[in-house]
């Protein structure tokens, strides 16, 4: 029974900060001798939280790279730890940066030098989901069973994931943030487009120049506030509403309390804005955000992270073993850092066409990028018994909506915590024969997890390692 450490770095890119944490693992097989190796982690540590720093940008359209390498590579030397030791982690950017012209490129090439990461741009709702996980959020809807909201609120943006027994039930995102309207000695330097969007119906809109302390800067930020507090009471809000970023939020139970995370929260817990002196909206945003009446009718509940929430999803790696019951193509197969999507399975209803359609948009709209496939495995969560009928059903629903799409660069992933690989596996294949499948048990995953998939062993399991997101508590 022997322990192996592991380190891992979590690198985020946001729209105001960029952040760096270092962690290490110790993971253990907790398996017996004479049983399939499971190795979990026992006990984790973070070695080096770096300090939060203004993004550096070369102008409004590029990130400067060689600013952010420097800042790594300067947290690697004070962490005491080289970057090839680093084995998994990951590197986000959010918020407006990820908008900017070299996104990718600044995480590819930061990936290549900087340790072996899980490399994810995130979009705002995947990026929601992370922060939820680093504050604890997740935790929180596991230990109480409510229906929590936590919105984390960074410069640009304002990310809401929605929970409820750990599972992410929703998700929205709105152009809330703190630097929307920046200041320079006492006057507006800059108003983000959304803001001029929203203000285009104003009979006198703010300009340029304009001071600091005009009324109608208050009068913006209320309306931020209200649209939010209408979002999360489950008010009809408006489709085309300048503030929207995307869709409608998508979950169907009342919010019951609300986490703030990002970095407008360190103003709101504690009264603690020593981590945002930006010379913009930030600090008034959070004073408004305690003020509102409507949102105090929720339940308030506090973060583990706020400004660092997102930062502390660092990548915890946990390996299993899939096999005995699993069905896989091995010529797809290595494969590495494939999404999860978790498609719930009514125990109640078996309309398996509808439930796995609805998956597959939902995952499509999280991971793919400019309307470009990406693969995604779908996790069958809660599936009932099946019969030989249910479980034929299932295959025709899964190639319907994902067969068409598939090849070897975009093979059907399917995982399940229950016995039912094989079977599923087998029967998709005999319904369509060329199409590559990884179907894969007793794993358990949720959505935001990565998985790699690797070769399979002469003993006829396969590796499976489980990239989630790693928790900080103070």
């Amino acid at each position: 029974m022997k322990t192996e450490k592991i380190f891992s770095a979590g690198i985020d890119i946001g729209t105001s900060t960029t952040k760096m944490v270092v962690s290490s693992f110790l993971l253990k097989n907790v398996a017996g001798v004479t049983h399939v190796p499971r190795i979990e982690i026992i006990e984790k540590t973070v070695l080096h939280q770096s300090p939060i720093i203004k993004t550096p940008f070369v102008n409004h359209d590029m990130i400067d790279m060689e600013q952010i390498e420097q800042f790594i590579f300067q947290q690697y030397e004070l962490a005491q730890i080289s970057p090839t030791a680093i084995s998994t982690g990951a590197i986000i950017i959010t918020g407006e940066s990820a908008t900017k012209e070299n996104a990718s490129e600044v995480v590819h090439a930061i990936a290549d030098t900087a340790g072996h990461f899980l490399v994810a741009t995130a979009g705002p709702d995947l990026e929601g989901i992370i922060a939820a996980k680093g504050a604890g959020t997740v935790q929180l809807s596991k230990n109480t069973g409510k229906v929590i909201a936590n919105i984390d609120i960074g410069g640009g943006t304002a990310n809401i994931a929605v929970m409820q027994f750990g599972e992410v039930i929703g998700t929205c995102t709105l152009h809330v943030g703190g630097r929307l309207i920046e200041f320079h000695h006492g006057k507006i330097l800059s108003i983000s487009p959304p803001i001029k969007k929203l203000m285009e119906n104003w009979p006198n809109p703010l300009q340029l120049g304009d001071s600091a302390d005009d009324a109608r800067v208050v009068l913006l930020i209320q309306e931020m506030v209200c649209f939010l507090a209408k979002t999360l009471s489950g008010q009809e809000i408006d489709a085309e509403h300048p503030l929207l970023l995307g869709h409608l939020p998508n979950w169907q139970k009342p919010v019951e309390a609300i986490v703030f995370s990002g970095g407008v929260a360190s103003c709101i817990y504690h009264d603690d804005c020593s981590q945002r002196q930006y010379n913009d909206i930030g600090e008034k945003l959070a004073s408004m955000l305690l003020q509102h009446e409507q949102l105090q009718t929720f339940l308030w509940l506090q973060p583990q992270e706020t400004a660092r929430a997102t930062v502390t999803g660092a990548g915890m790696q946990t390996t299993e073993i899939s096999g005995a019951t699993i069905q896989v193509d091995a010529d797809v197969l290595p494969l590495k850092n494939v999404p999860v999507f978790n498609c719930h399975m009514n125990s109640a209803s078996k309309a398996f066409d509808h439930m796995v359609k609805t998956a597959v948009e939902r995952a499509d709209a999280l991971f793919s990028i400019e309307d470009n496939h990406s693969p995604f495995a779908l996790y069958f969560s809660e599936l009932p018994y099946l019969s030989f009928q249910d479980v034929h059903t299932l295959c025709e629903a899964i190639l319907q909506h994902l067969g068409t799409r598939s090849s070897k660069d975009i093979p059907i992933i399917i995982v399940i915590q229950s016995d039912y690989a094989k079977v599923i596996g087998q029967t998709i294949q005999a319904l369509n024969s060329t199409v590559p499948i990884l179907c894969i048990d007793q794993i358990k995953v949720e959505t935001g997890d990565y998985i790699d998939i690797g070769e399979v062993l002469p003993s006829g399991v396969v590796p499976v390692v489980v990239k989630t997101l790693a928790f900080h508590s103070k």
